[in-house]
């Protein structure tokens, strides 16, 4: 497992500060970041944490998954790498 996770389902008043609080429990949280809808400025529900090492990571799988934060079951899980967006014909993404 990786210590990258992702965390889903995030009540919408969720903060970085109040998600990395919730995770530092299972260890030490390198980066924590609730991802923002650019047009809205809203969160859109889900987020990310870094744990330190490998095995903070797992034990915060078993702790936080299916939790309640703020009335809001989470679901945590093993974050996916990013998957490569094709570009269009001559490198311009249309």
């Amino acid at each position: 497992m990786g210590s990258r996770l992702f965390v889903g389902n995030l009540p919408y008043s969720a903060t970085d500060d109040s998600l990395m609080s919730a995770f530092e429990k299972f260890g030490s949280v390198k980066d924590c970041r609730i991802i923002i809808d650019r047009e809205t400025g809203k969160s859109k529900g889900y987020g990310f944490i870094e744990m330190a090492s490998d095995e903070e990571a797992a034990k915060a799988v078993v702790g936080m998954n299916a939790t309640e934060m703020d009335g809001r079951k989470i679901g945590v899980s093993e974050a996916r790498p990013r998957a490569e967006k094709p570009t269009g014909q001559g490198g311009k993404n249309w």
